[in-house]
């Protein structure tokens, strides 16, 4: 069977993006090099949306349909924040389609984009359900946050940027919701350098491509409100492109207590001053929790610094763990 997103694509992706998105720096994080191998963090917390779904979405919108009406999507927050911003760049019309559970700041964070916000449910599979029926009734283009081929691919530019940084690396955790940024990074990093290792990383609370993998198929997982809200979400049962990326290029799956997201935002923030939100922090949990132990040079993906600030402060400052 024959890859569903491949290098060559990838790096095709690379070249598109180029001057619409930041190149995000990656640096050594002291704090946790001491005396073992070197870590170092991929900052898309440094992304122009706060998140590295820019990458996916604007890849998606540059290669739409000339006739397309408009963009859609369904999103927990970050993604429908990329495709607000890439369809303002291109002038075009952009809904995004949210349940009740994301969070407030990230709502707003749309619609201060100009993109139009229907919630729905509470779920993102009732999400997608007002998706499929705009794109039936309005004929507006999707544009899914993580089981496109277009999505997938921009994401996986993060493990071409990742190779050409750190060369010799041996281990990446990155953090495991629908697949696209995993299993893009997965397919980048496994044609380079195929040793290395890839560990998704989720929390413990719904995490639908653990069970998922698990099960050697998707299946239906509850939605739970956690600190990595990011992370929440199906993988949809027709999946056709992340699941399989996953399945294939993944070599470990790590889930995490709602204790140990809250310690890896803190530590984030008062080791290597950097504001995580919780999807974006696991990596670091991973490790502070002792459930990675790197044998050679490792990169943490960074995945994005949207985190309301009251609970940021509330997490740092008071220990709360939700």
């Amino acid at each position: 069977m024959p890859v569903a997103v491949t290098i060559d694509e990838i790096r095709a992706a690379h070249a598109r993006i180029a001057g619409h998105v930041v190149r995000t720096p990656m640096r050594q994080a002291p704090s946790l090099s001491q005396g073992g191998p070197s870590v170092h963090l991929k900052l898309e917390t440094r992304q122009t949306t706060g998140s590295f779904k820019l990458r996916g979405a604007t890849n998606a919108a540059l290669s739409l349909d000339s006739a397309a009406r408009g963009v859609v999507t369904a999103s927990t927050g970050n993604h429908g924040r990329a495709v607000a911003h890439a369809a303002r760049t291109l002038g075009i019309r952009a809904v995004v389609c949210m349940s009740q559970l994301v969070p407030a700041n990230k709502v707003e964070a749309v619609r201060a984009l100009g993109a139009e916000v229907h919630i729905v449910g509470h779920s993102q599979d009732d999400a997608q359900e007002e998706v499929d029926r705009l794109v039936s009734k309005e004929g507006l283009a999707e544009i899914p946050p993580f089981d496109h081929p277009a999505v997938i691919a921009g994401q996986g530019t993060i493990g071409l940027e990742i190779i050409e940084e750190l060369p010799e690396v041996e281990l990446v955790l990155v953090p495991l919701s629908g697949g696209g940024l995993a299993g893009g990074i997965g397919a980048a990093i496994k044609a380079m350098r195929p040793q290395a290792r890839i560990i998704g990383i989720s929390m413990a609370r719904g995490a639908a491509m653990h069970a998922s993998l698990l099960a050697g198929k998707p299946v239906q997982v509850e939605e739970l409100p956690t600190l990595a809200d990011s992370l929440g979400g199906g993988i949809g049962l027709a999946n056709r492109y992340s699941f399989a990326l996953c399945r294939d290029f993944l070599d470990e799956v790590i889930l995490l207590s709602e204790e140990e997201v809250a310690a890896g935002i803190r530590h984030a923030f008062a080791a290597e001053h950097e504001i995580v939100e919780g999807a974006a922090g696991v990596g670091i949990a991973a490790l502070l929790a002792g459930k990675v132990r790197p044998s050679g040079p490792t990169a943490i993906v960074l995945s994005g610094r949207n985190i309301d600030p009251g609970l940021h402060r509330r997490i740092v400052e008071e220990g709360v763990a939700a």
